[in-house]
């Protein structure tokens, strides 16, 4: 705190750097997980091919995904945890949940895996293939399981979200305005959506209206480019991953965290350590993940 006083007091920094957190982020591009102090010095990194998704655990290790597999590690750095997919397989999402197991989803195969504590698949559920114009690395990429035992879908390349019921059933299909990234189901039932090329992000009611949305460019200075991972905090704000890829690296802060009323109360700008931050989780929010507690 003593160092962001003093960068503030010499404008070397705004204001909003006062409201800082401590998180855990992967960097797709940068090739890494890593967790960052409330003072931006990286605190533990771990270099993997392209991690995707990332959670950190009630027993303090970290579970994360990348593209052949997932991974639960301890802040040692002891892997206690993992599963390997196949070579023609990738994986971009991953999920802790309450019985101990972790959901992934499988480009390639068209599958979603639960994944029991001894690395073997203890529930498989074949999706719809897309169709042959979406290539494999862009089949799928978030996927929740809800509460209700409902498996929310992004289905990136086909620009929509799929809810299944516990067998695997559609019970909806809501069309995205891009390739959809992320989805989560807030406590409201309402669903907020990253919508990945399309710039945006939207919040839809039970009754799929937009009840709030952030569009390209109404971050002064700030354009939205691929809209990746979020956080649903529980004052309202919303943290967002503003991927850099694609052309914008070093162009921008990685992340902001953004009011309701889409006021930024803190960005986050790294480029020496970082290139592309996709998912994040902030540390200083209480919650169990496993118990869907944490709103990512």
């Amino acid at each position: 705190m003593r160092l962001l006083r003093l960068l503030l007091a010499f404008g070397l920094i705004s204001s909003t750097a006062l409201a800082a957190h401590r998180f855990l982020c992967t960097d797709s591009y940068g090739g890494k997980v890593a967790v960052v102090s409330a003072d931006g010095s990286i605190e533990w990194e771990y270099a993997c091919q392209h991690p995707q998704d990332c959670w950190a655990l009630p027993n303090g290790n970290y579970l994360f995904c990348h593209a052949h597999g997932a991974i639960e590690m301890s802040p040692a750095k002891q892997i206690v945890w993992e599963y390997k997919a196949s070579e023609k397989a990738e994986v971009h999402a991953c999920q802790p949940l309450p019985d101990g197991r972790v959901l992934v989803v499988e480009c390639g195969p068209s599958r979603l895996l639960e994944i029991g504590r001894d690395g073997k698949i203890a529930k498989e559920i074949k999706l719809p293939p897309p169709p042959a114009s979406v290539s494999l690395h862009d089949q799928y990429r978030g996927v929740r399981k809800t509460r209700e035992g409902h498996y929310l879908v992004c289905r990136k390349g086909e620009h929509r979200v799929d809810e299944l019921d516990g067998e695997g059933r559609v019970l909806r299909s809501i069309p995205v305005p891009g390739d959809v990234h992320e989805v989560v189901l807030l406590p409201d039932k309402h669903l907020l959506i990253s919508c990945g090329d399309g710039h945006k992000l939207i919040e839809l009611d039970e009754n799929e209206k937009i009840v709030w949305e952030v569009n390209e460019n109404e971050i002064p200075g700030n354009p939205l480019r691929l809209m990746a991972g979020l956080q649903r905090l529980p004052n309202g704000d919303t943290i967002f991953c503003n991927y850099l890829g694609h052309g914008h690296l070093g162009e921008q802060p990685h992340f902001f965290e953004l009011t309701s009323d889409k006021k930024v109360v803190w960005e986050f700008s790294d480029h020496a350590h970082f290139k592309t931050v996709n998912q994040i989780q902030l540390l200083d929010v209480a919650g169990d993940a496993t118990k869907g507690e944490i709103l990512r």
